[in-house]
């Protein structure tokens, strides 16, 4: 049975990342947006991981342009504004789809048999959708913040 850990992403640079890498972390895992209402989430989100990183705790930010043309920058102007506008320190990833045929294969795995079903647009993420992920399993539905 595939495992979150399985899986390999690229960070913004387009380097290959191992999710195995975070084994024996707290996962949270968002796809974010710079342009929406849910924007200033990465303050709390960023408040988070300064308190809770030495514990064990890892944030993911996957930005994601699908959802109303939101997050339109390159992955490095991205990382700017929100390393600029937010002090964010968590690992951020390159740009990625999360619903449709061009899904990224871990959001594929995150949204499993429990589509998100609001908007009645048949989406299986929504906007700033959070999954966390511990010990080798998922915890929690997804959040829709």
């Amino acid at each position: 049975m595939k495992t979150i850990y399985d899986f390999t992403v690229k960070d913004r640079q387009g380097n290959e990342v191992s999710l195995g890498d975070y084994k024996g972390k707290v996962l949270l895992i968002v796809n974010t947006a710079t342009g929406c209402g849910f924007t200033p989430h990465y303050e709390p989100l960023e408040a988070m991981y300064k308190e809770m990183k030495e514990k064990g705790l890892e944030i993911l930010d996957f930005p994601c342009n699908q959802f109303a043309d939101q997050a339109p920058g390159s992955d490095e102007e991205i990382h700017e504004f929100c390393t600029m506008k937010f002090g964010t320190e968590f690992p951020q990833f390159k740009k990625i789809d999360v619903n449709g045929d061009n899904a990224d294969p871990l959001y594929v795995y995150l949204a499993g048999e429990k589509p998100f079903e609001g908007f009645g647009k048949g989406l299986k993420v929504a906007a700033l959708s959070k999954f966390a992920q511990m010990n080798n399993k998922k915890f929690g539905d997804k959040a829709y913040i």
